[in-house]
């Protein structure tokens, strides 16, 4: 896994991948479906809510994590930008580097890389399954610019402000379906429903 290293003078965005970058949830529920299998919406979480087409039953979490690990290794059939991402992106750039953290195995992120570039998202790419936390405060390098985090989910939220106390921490999915599922992600975290939103409260945050 390499760290990619910046110069620590402009502002630090770290984006997620996954319903966040690239629409997930949607994608594979698709790939599921061409596989026997659906994802009913029931409750924020993959694993009881994937269930069999045949039969219904939820599937066990071991054939969850197969099925996820076939959908990563053909990602480039399914997957596709969120509304909006590829020009806020462009926009924030300007004004911040920009590096994307996917929690992802890492033996995909050939794959992942040549999605991104594939819809022109050339930012640097960290694909690893440790504490987002700690990979961010590795990145930042106790840089005095602000660091952001966009990301679904909540723990890696919560992770970079324990190891950065004073970065900015956004909650955003894609799905709104999922996203309304969410749990409340507390006072130092910043809700999103969308990416103009992102933008704003990032271009909000970094003039301050």
């Amino acid at each position: 896994m390499d760290i990619p290293v910046l110069d620590g003078n402009r502002p630090l965005i770290v984006s997620d991948v996954d319903e966040v970058a690239l629409n997930f949830l949607d994608p594979f529920n698709a790939f599921l479906q061409k596989n026997g299998y659906e994802l009913i919406p029931r409750s924020f979480k993959l694993t009881g809510n994937v269930v069999s087409i045949a039969g219904g039953n939820a599937a066990p979490s071991m054939t969850v994590s197969t099925l996820m690990d076939a959908f990563f290794a053909a990602q480039q059939k399914w997957q596709t930008p969120t509304i909006g991402v590829v020009e806020s992106l462009a926009r924030l750039s300007t004004v911040a580097d920009i590096v994307f953290l996917s929690a992802m195995p890492p033996k995909y992120f050939a794959a992942r890389r040549a999605l991104l570039d594939e819809f022109g998202m050339h930012y640097p790419l960290v694909a690893s399954e440790s504490s987002k936390g700690e990979l961010i405060r590795q990145i930042h390098a106790d840089s005095e610019h602000p660091v952001i985090l966009i990301d679904d989910m909540i723990y890696n939220l919560h992770s970079v402000k324990k190891h950065i106390p004073h970065s900015m921490a956004i909650n955003f999915m894609a799905n709104d379906t999922f996203r309304a599922m969410a749990p409340d992600p507390g006072e130092d975290v910043h809700l999103a429903a969308n990416w103009t939103e992102v933008t704003r409260l990032i271009l909000r945050h970094i003039s301050a």
